[in-house]
């Protein structure tokens, strides 16, 4: 009836135009809802971007000390302004105030001699790690009772940057400090005077008699602020220094805390620099020096 050569056009035509078989037909409905038509065909897998330089991949205290750049960092910091001291007529010293304290027969189980007297020491005593601090205790002080700078007593090869600024809360407590003190001394920041406040090279210290507690070391390495933490006895003798990861960005990091004992065994702190102590400095009473 037809030629061969039409037959086989038909034919041609019929199987351009035959559906799909039902297995066709799923695989490509599952793959219209795995992907939607209007986006892009996938593509071949490319390879993961770099990790984010500011991930923190390495335990702090393996990094190593960061150096600041002589020609942005400054060596000095401008003049700050210290508020008065409302003792400050009697006293601006441990010795001028156990002086006024024995001419006026100041009570030496009150609560007003305790404190000062503890300010006073915890001053002195840090004065050795080279920070100079002023008793600046008043009524509306937030809760500050030192301020100051830090001046560490590093190696020229250091490339020491500024002074850190200090604010410090003294607790002379009989029992050890809890989290609070340091929910307390996050505040003490944002009333600070001027020349402390805003943070960037500003470390606040809770200075007390009895060692950190979990709960107080803890809230240190929680908090966003850069803060320290001094155990100081009532006659001078630090017994413990520890701060947390914000303290070593704003410029204690490289520098560690270690313990060199007497022969009577009392453990004395020393601070450290590439694994070697650093010098202990004279005590200087911060009132001695124009206070």
């Amino acid at each position: 009836m037809f030629s061969p050569w039409i037959r086989g056009t038909l034919l041609r035509q019929l199987l351009k135009h035959r559906p799909l078989p039902p297995q066709q037909l799923l695989q490509r409905t599952y793959s219209a809802t795995a992907s939607s038509p209007s986006q892009p065909p996938s593509q071949p897998d490319e390879p993961s971007p770099p990790t984010s330089p500011s991930l923190q991949t390495t335990n702090p205290s393996q990094l190593p000390p960061s150096q600041p750049s002589p020609s942005s960092t400054p060596s000095t910091l401008p003049p700050l302004t210290y508020p008065s001291s409302p003792s400050s007529p009697h006293h601006t010293t441990l010795s001028t105030f156990l002086s006024y304290a024995a001419r006026t027969n100041l009570d030496r189980s009150s609560t007003v001699y305790i404190g000062t007297h503890f300010e006073y020491t915890a001053a002195l005593a840090l004065s050795r790690f080279g920070l100079a601090l002023r008793r600046v205790g008043g009524a509306s002080d937030c809760g500050i009772d030192l301020l100051g700078t830090w001046t560490l007593p590093l190696p020229p090869s250091a490339g020491r940057g500024p002074p850190l600024r200090v604010l410090a809360q003294c607790k002379a407590l009989a029992r050890r400090a809890g989290p609070h003190l340091v929910r307390e001394l996050e505040g003490a920041f944002a009333g600070a005077p001027a020349g402390w406040r805003g943070g960037k090279g500003v470390v606040g210290l809770l200075v007390t008699e009895k060692p950190a507690t979990k709960g107080v070391r803890e809230a240190l390495g929680r908090s966003g602020w850069a803060m320290g933490f001094v155990a100081c006895s009532r006659e001078g003798r630090i017994g413990q220094v520890l701060w947390n990861r914000r303290a070593e960005e704003e410029g204690l990091e490289g520098v560690g805390v270690g313990m060199r004992y007497s022969g009577e065994g009392e453990g004395e702190v020393m601070l450290t620099w590439g694994g070697r102590n650093l010098p202990l400095l004279d005590q200087v009473e911060e009132g001695e020096m124009g206070g």
